[in-house]
């Protein structure tokens, strides 16, 4: 095998300050130049044809190219191409070649195909095509790549070029500075990881590594990939399958370093984001607005020490596509002190707080006054409610709070055992809805169907309410395996689904913050979800594999399958939905689709509450408590992000999923 170099981060080659002498096919004179270089295994990568495309702005809108160019000897290329009149125009390139420039072919296509997502910045400046790019835009372009045709609808591909950024910085080819740095980095694997799957794509040297290659990144029911572009996409499209023997591939070559020393459990990428590191403690969940920007609610004001005592949160965080702090965030007022579980958008694109008044042992702040409101943001993150919070229908110790498709804003009350609607967002109007003879008992989530009715997890009965769109109590379910429920989720189909912790008491109403710990810390959790169709049934047992550690927040994604954070384990579960169709081939509804036994592990992940997917197909989660917590400061510090993994949600969230 022919002599391997490996690439350093950061490496610059001056020779690309002047034009190529490869031929170059494009637009009449006026037109710009994109430099560039493509190497594979770290060598020049020769004769390769190199295409600049800009990605389709919709479903049905194909990718277009813009030009293409010849790589010379040393790689380099030159493409002329007039620039978009879109500033927000996602360009990429992709550059098809043969090993070394041996013009072994595949099945009448060079096995080479390698990708990079073009920066705006970097636009006409020299940019490298090597396997760490090709592997940053195959895992975040996952949901919206066919072939070599990048296409959906605003803002899922633009957020999801953002998202390669920083993954792989396609200037130098080497590492970006996001998953380089603190909190990734050298703290968690996802680096590792992504050098390996860089390396399993280096392995494609010649007829036979490039043909183990692709046997192994065959899809379910498929014919093996043809290329190593399309091998990334099905790796990334299904990161359970077959990875100890794609690991051993891996390792027969060293290019991309440091690497993983033994097999995940799956080829997933996970990146931690803190926004300005000074701000989350404790976060408990979020909701997406529909530019794809993330609202994120704090349990705890932030303190880096977890010894001192902290007292509740009283910023509303929002984080762009890729984890920076957004304009003008953290935002503050309005009366948010110690939020918990409950954040929604309204139809309007105003952001909805509930006040659990969370606060870290030994704070002296009077939780029982600030914990009675929910608070309210426009969409430029400035208060609409007033200091103290609304405060109309009787709210207490808010935990889920949503909105329907009418405006109308539901609302938890964990500590007193109730529900406040808030008819069309007008807080004066706020009702309270006590159903009586038991049936809730310690309320925590609420999701809305497809009838537009409410449906709400009651924690200490096992059960779950369902009330009319008006806030009439139609019938309590119960079974089905329903145990210490805590989210809940609706599908586009009309069936609910449930994370039954079987173990959490939440600290409200007569449950304090030590029956809490004590709760989560049992040996003894029969974690499961169950689905509950549009009637109330349920089935004869619940859904109990899949990797599921006491499971809090749950989602439903554009394809209607299903995802559970769990506050135990470390982990993300995927299931299959309701719709089978949208499965690996041969999966039942509530089988596991992430590896039964651990479901998608991450060592970023702490125990997770929250959990939402994104406009790009990406899986957030809110890092709530940390591992060993300590009750003067036992919040979690990151938001975890698994890049790729899901079919991709409009945004914002209000009633079931739907695809963009």
């Amino acid at each position: 095998m022919r002599r391997r170099c490996v690439l350093v981060a950061g490496a610059v080659f001056a020779a690309l300050t002047t034009t190529s002498a490869a031929g170059s096919e494009g637009p009449e004179p006026g037109a710009v130049h994109q430099l560039g270089e493509v190497t594979h295994g770290g060598e020049p990568l020769a004769g390769a044809r190199v295409r600049l495309y800009r990605a389709g702005d919709g479903w049905d809108a194909p990718a277009t190219v813009l030009g293409s160019a010849r790589s010379t000897p040393d790689g380099r290329f030159d493409i002329r191409y007039r620039r978009p009149s879109d500033p927000d125009a996602v360009l990429y390139l992709v550059a098809d070649g043969g090993p070394g420039g041996q013009g072994y072919r595949s099945a009448g296509r060079d096995p080479v195909s390698m990708a990079a997502v073009l920066p705006v910045s970097a636009r006409s400046r020299a940019v490298v095509v090597n396997e760490r790019t090709t592997v940053a835009t195959a895992f975040s372009m996952a949901q919206f790549m066919d072939g070599r045709d990048i296409a959906g609808p605003r803002p899922g591909p633009r957020n999801a070029a953002l998202t390669a950024h920083n993954l792989a910085d396609a200037t130098t080819g080497g590492i970006a500075r996001v998953l380089a740095a603190p909190p990734n980095g050298d703290r968690t694997s996802t680096l590792r990881t992504f050098n390996s799957l860089a390396n399993l794509l280096a392995s494609c040297a010649g007829p036979k590594t490039c043909q183990r290659l692709f046997r192994l990144a065959r899809s379910d029911g498929q014919r093996p990939p043809r290329d190593t572009l399309q091998a990334a996409l099905n790796v990334a499209r299904a990161p359970g399958h077959r990875v100890d023997p794609l690991f051993r591939v891996s390792r027969t070559e060293n290019v991309f370093a440091p690497a993983l020393g033994a097999a995940p459990d799956a080829w997933t990428l996970a990146l931690s984001y803190v926004g300005n590191g000074r701000e989350l403690d404790g976060p408990g969940n979020l909701a997406f607005d529909a530019d794809g920007n993330a609202w994120i609610i704090n349990n705890y004001e932030f303190g880096a020490d977890p010894r001192e005592t902290v007292c509740g949160g009283e910023d509303l965080l929002k984080f762009t596509p890729d984890g920076r702090d957004a304009p003008g965030a953290p935002f503050s007022g309005g009366g948010v002190y110690g939020a918990g579980y409950g954040v929604t958008l309204d139809p309007k694109g105003d952001t909805w707080v509930g006040n659990f008044g969370f606060q870290g042992r030994g704070c002296e702040r009077n939780q029982d006054r600030l914990s009675r409101s929910v608070s309210q943001f426009d969409s430029q993150g400035r208060p609409l409610s007033p200091r103290t919070g609304w405060r109309f229908g009787d709210i207490s110790r808010p935990q889920g709070v949503v909105s329907d498709r009418d405006g109308s804003i539901w609302v938890a009350n964990c500590g007193n055992d109730t529900v406040t609607r808030i008819p069309d967002g007008v807080p004066s109007d706020a009702e309270n809805i006590d159903p009586g003879s038991g049936l809730l008992a310690e309320p925590f989530a609420i999701t809305v169907d497809t009838r537009g009715r409410a449906w709400v997890t009651s924690n200490r009965t096992s059960s779950v309410l369902v009330l009319a769109p008006d806030g009439t109590p139609v019938r309590s379910v119960g079974g089905g395996g329903i145990d210490a429920p805590m989210g809940i989720a609706s599908d586009g189909l009309g069936n609910v689904w449930v994370a039954n912790s079987g173990i959490v008491q939440p600290p409200c109403g007569d449950a304090s913050i030590e029956d809490f710990l004590q709760s989560i810390l049992s040996p003894d959790t029969d974690a499961s979800v169950t689905m509950v169709d549009a009637e109330g049934a349920t089935p004869d047992g619940p859904f109990e594999n899949g990797g599921l550690h006491i499971p809090w927040g749950i989602a439903v994604d554009g394809d209607n399958n299903v995802w559970v954070a769990n506050f135990g384990g470390q982990r993300v579960a995927q299931l299959c939905g309701a719709d089978t169709a949208t499965c690996p081939p041969g999966h039942r509804t509530g089988q596991p689709i992430s590896p039964a036994d651990t479901g998608y592990t991450s060592d970023a992940l702490v125990r997770n509450t929250g959990i939402q997917i994104d406009p790009s197909g990406n899986v957030w989660l809110a890092n709530n408590w940390r591992t060993r917590p300590r009750l003067t400061n036992p919040g979690g510090r990151e938001m975890v992000v698994f890049v790729g993994l899901a079919a991709p949600v409009a945004a914002p969230l209000i009633g079931p999923p739907q695809r963009p």
